[in-house]
């Protein structure tokens, strides 16, 4: 009976591979084919996110089966640069307007939650299920897609942020359409059509391309991290806020920088990766349970002080997913403009102080 070494193995598991006599072509085209796939399975069921949880899942599937794909460094930065765009659009002349007249009521409530997320970040740190950066940018309830951005940029491991956030966005998307069900008898998953293809704006068109262009300036700054993200939602921001600038995504464009993310993050979910997830699972989920109840007791505190209306006051707390809690709230009776104005105050206090609470937890950490 002969023994084969390690490196026999993995040649005999790569011969194994369905992608084993495949081209990079066609290893490709295939990852597109399945990403088209989960994607219209994952958007038929109204699930948040599906844009980037779609091609996220084809890569899963992909690497898993033995591929090598990688997304090359400057699709990645158009993928940063058009997430960045895309948030600057949501920031709007009304929501600073609704900040600037209740700004110690969104910051006392921002800083809760940032601080009770970081101590559970903490806590899962200390008890080794995840290391400190990772634990953080896995909690924290942003954007979800630019926490993963950050996260990467910052040393976490992208691939169990993902796993985190995303399973955060959901659970906090389906969690709040019942809630709302419940409260206005809106539908579950109440969403809107996606018209792929509408009529171009070509001028603002052009100039959003500009925006994407000039912010990939920030990688001649190779210190800062996530800079092309950075730029873009500076700039995009500072310019649709003061009305200098219509910024034009449509939505076939904006799923490319979505799908170029999820590919991203998917083709490193390695069977060690996944084995890492599955062993935080637990943990993972009751981290959610804690952070979605702890917002709700802060909803229920704005509805018994300042005589908020219940729906939107747990809109406007609710941990992530701020694309889903839009939708949601667009297609109920709330004051969306506090909604969006509370969700977008954390977003930004946590792109600023993120950084700075992931190095200060892992410190900590390795420090007793």
């Amino acid at each position: 009976m002969t023994s084969t070494s390690p490196a026999e193995r993995r040649a005999q598991a790569d011969n194994a591979s369905p992608f084993a006599g495949l081209s990079r072509t066609g290893q490709w085209a295939t990852l597109m084919a399945v990403s088209g796939i989960t994607t219209a399975a994952l958007m038929w069921v109204r699930l948040p996110a599906a844009l980037m949880l779609g091609p996220m899942l084809a890569g899963i599937l992909l690497v898993v089966g033995g591929s090598g794909l990688r997304v090359s460094a400057w699709p990645m930065n158009f993928a940063q640069a058009v997430i960045g765009l895309l948030v600057a659009r949501s920031f709007t002349r009304e929501i600073l307007i609704e900040f600037g007249k209740q700004w110690p009521l969104f910051l006392s409530v921002v800083v809760s939650i940032v601080i009770s997320c970081a101590t559970l970040g903490y806590v899962i740190s200390k008890l080794r299920i995840l290391k400190g950066t990772t634990a953080i940018w896995g909690l924290l309830p942003g954007a979800a897609a630019v926490m993963v951005l950050m996260a990467e940029a910052f040393g976490a491991d992208e691939e169990l942020v993902a796993f985190m956030q995303y399973m955060r966005v959901v659970f906090v998307a389906v969690t709040a359409s019942i809630i709302a069900r419940l409260w206005v008898h809106a539908p579950v998953g109440a969403g809107i059509d996606v018209n792929w293809f509408p009529p171009i704006a070509w001028l603002p068109f052009a100039g959003t391309l500009l925006l994407i262009g000039f912010s990939f300036l920030a990688t001649l700054a190779p210190k800062l991290p996530a800079g092309v993200l950075i730029a873009s939602l500076a700039i995009g921001g500072v310019l649709h806020v003061g009305g200098y600038s219509t910024l034009e995504l449509p939505p076939w464009f904006s799923a490319i920088g979505y799908a170029l993310l999820g590919w991203s993050v998917g083709l490193k979910f390695t069977r060690n990766v996944l084995e890492a997830a599955a062993r935080a699972l637990p943990q993972a989920l009751s981290s959610i349970v804690v952070i979605v109840v702890f917002c709700g007791a802060l909803a229920a505190l704005l509805v018994r002080l300042l005589g908020i209306d219940p729906l939107t006051a747990y809109l406007a707390t609710s941990p992530g997913g701020a694309d889903s809690v839009a939708i949601i709230a667009a297609s109920t009776k709330v004051d969306t403009s506090f909604v969006m104005a509370l969700q977008t105050a954390r977003f930004l206090l946590i792109l600023l102080v993120g950084p700075a609470i992931s190095r200060f937890v892992a410190g900590l950490v390795d420090g007793q």
